[in-house]
C-alpha cells in the first residue's frame, strides 16, 4: 500500500508537516502526506530546554519533520515531537518528500504524452510505489536498471517513454555500501592501533570527488564503516582499499581483524 493511501502514520515514524497555528502552547500542523489528518506538537516537544518563545522555532506556514509520538483513537489527530528529529534524519526525511513530489511530478508528464486520464496516473503510481517501495525508487531503478520494471511484471507501450523519462531526470544516489570491523589487540597502546587503524580507511575520503568513509564505534571489538561513492565501480574500489588499510594496520600491530559487509 502506498503511503498515500495509509490513514494515518505510526508511531515512531518521521513525517511532514506544515504548520497552520502557533499558540503559546505547541503548533498545530497538517502532514502533507496524509490527507486530513492533523498533529499538535506540544511546547514541550518543540526543542531541547526551555522555550521562552515558541515563535523563535515555529512559524506558520513552515514545513516541519516531525516524530508521531501518539495517535489518537480516532486517527484524526497526531501528538508529534519535533525536538526529537535529529539534523541529519531531518535533513533525509525532507530530501525522500521532496524526491516523491518530483516523481509525482515526473509521472503526470509520462500520463500527459501516453494519454492516461487522472484515474490512470493514480492507480499506476499506487502500483509502481508499492513495487519498488516508493515511486521516486521506481524512476531511480528505470533510470539505473531499464529492465526493472518488466522484471518486476510492468508492460506496455508507456514502459519505453518512463525509462526515457527516467534517464533524463533522475540522478542516481550515491551507492552506499556499510559494514562491520572486528578488531582486538593486546598491547599497551591497543587503543591508539585500532584508532589509527580506523584513521587509515576514513582517509580515503575526497571531498571533491564525491567519495565519503567514516568510522564508528559500535561497542568493542565491533566498528561500523561507511562509505559512499558516485558510482558503483569507485563504492568497490573504496570497500577494498579502505578495509584493507585498516585490516592491514591493525594485523601488521600483532592483532587480529575482520571486516564483514552488510
Amino acid at each position: 500500500m502506498s503511503e498515500a493511501s495509509r490513514p494515518v502514520p505510526g508511531e515512531g515514524e518521521l513525517v511532514v508537516v506544515t504548520v497552520k497555528t502557533v499558540k503559546q502552547n505547541g503548533a498545530y500542523v497538517e502532514l502533507d502526506e496524509f490527507k486530513g489528518v492533523e498533529g499538535f506538537i506540544f511546547i514541550g516537544e518543540i526543542a531541547s530546554g526551555w522555550v521562552k518563545n515558541i515563535r523563535a522555532f515555529v512559524r506558520e506556514g513552515q514545513r516541519l519533520i516531525c516524530k508521531v509520538m501518539r495517535t489518537r483513537k480516532d486517527g484524526s489527530s497526531l501528538e508529534l515531537s519535533l525536538k526529537s528529529v535529529s539534523e541529519e534524519r531531518r535533513r533525509d526525511r525532507l530530501q525522500e518528500w521532496k524526491n516523491e513530489q518530483r516523481a509525482h511530478q515526473l509521472l503526470k508528464v509520462l500520463g500527459e504524452k501516453v494519454g492516461w486520464s487522472a484515474e490512470e496516473i493514480q492507480s499506476s503510481g499506487d502500483e509502481l510505489s508499492d513495487a519498488f517501495g516508493g515511486l521516486y525508487a521506481a524512476f531511480e531503478e528505470a533510470a539505473m536498471t531499464p529492465g526493472s520494471l518488466e522484471d518486476a511484471g510492468f508492460e506496455g507501450e508507456w514502459l519505453a517513454e518512463f525509462i526515457e523519462i527516467s534517464v533524463e531526470n533522475i540522478i542516481p544516489p550515491f551507492v552506499e555500501i556499510r559494514g562491520i570491523f572486528t578488531l582486538s589487540i593486546n598491547a599497551l597502546n591497543g587503543v591508539e592501533i585500532i584508532r589509527n587503524a580506523l584513521v587509515a580507511a576514513e582517509e580515503f575520503s575526497a571531498p571533491e570527488e564525491e567519495i565519503e568513509v567514516s568510522c564508528h564505534y559500535n561497542g568493542a571489538p565491533e566498528y561500523r564503516i561507511e562509505l559512499k561513492a558516485p558510482d558503483f565501480k569507485t563504492a568497490e574500489s573504496l570497500w577494498e582499499n579502505a578495509t584493507k588499510a585498516t585490516l592491514d594496520h591493525v594485523r601488521n600491530a600483532g592483532g587480529e581483524a575482520v571486516a564483514l559487509r552488510e
